[in-house]
């Protein structure tokens, strides 16, 4: 997302970390924040069992986006965002 002039910078609590395609932001809408977890998941219905989707998660929407996840019996593991492939601060 492009900055345009005068709009407000981000704390530094909410810098997104670095990863290989770029910053990792929480996948909430609307949330720009540091993704501290990413929640591995696949639907069994379009998904071979060994294939795993992620979404990012700040610590603010962990719960809400794996309870989303967990009601539709897609998720599958809750893993910190650095053991990600490619995630790193």
């Amino acid at each position: 997302m492009p900055d345009f002039p005068g709009s407000p910078t981000p704390p530094p609590s909410a810098a997104p970390a670095d990863g290989p395609a770029g910053p990792l932001v929480c996948s909430a809408r609307g949330c720009r924040a540091r993704a501290a977890w990413g929640l591995r998941w696949n639907n069994p219905r379009l998904h071979a069992p060994e294939r795993r989707k992620t979404w990012l998660a700040c610590p603010d929407h962990r719960e809400h986006l794996s309870t989303h996840l967990a009601e539709r019996s897609f998720l599958r593991e809750v893993v910190a965002a650095e053991e990600l492939p490619g995630g790193r601060e």
